[in-house]
């Protein structure tokens, strides 16, 4: 029987889009509900991204003010990764 590797919580935060796609290997997830299962701080986070994008899926793009639209749209074009 193979032992369930220890995640960190920044490997969980890494790991979030894959496991919300579904895109995660069995050994992985394991790995990744083994974590949530003792961590408070991961599961919350984890309960807010689902809830971000399920609320997020909720807005029409026609529903926001330009000028918010345009600041939305300029923040993810000048994000720059570390």
């Amino acid at each position: 029987m193979n032992a369930i590797r220890d995640l960190s919580c920044q490997e969980i935060v890494e790991l979030v889009t894959e496991f919300l796609e579904g895109a995660m290997d069995s050994p992985l997830r394991a790995a990744f509900d083994a974590h949530l299962a003792k961590c408070d701080g991961c599961t919350e986070y984890l309960d807010q991204i689902q809830a971000t994008i399920r609320i997020a899926g909720t807005i029409e793009p026609e529903a926001l003010l330009p000028q918010f639209r345009a600041g939305l749209l300029a923040a993810f074009r000048d994000f720059e990764r570390p």
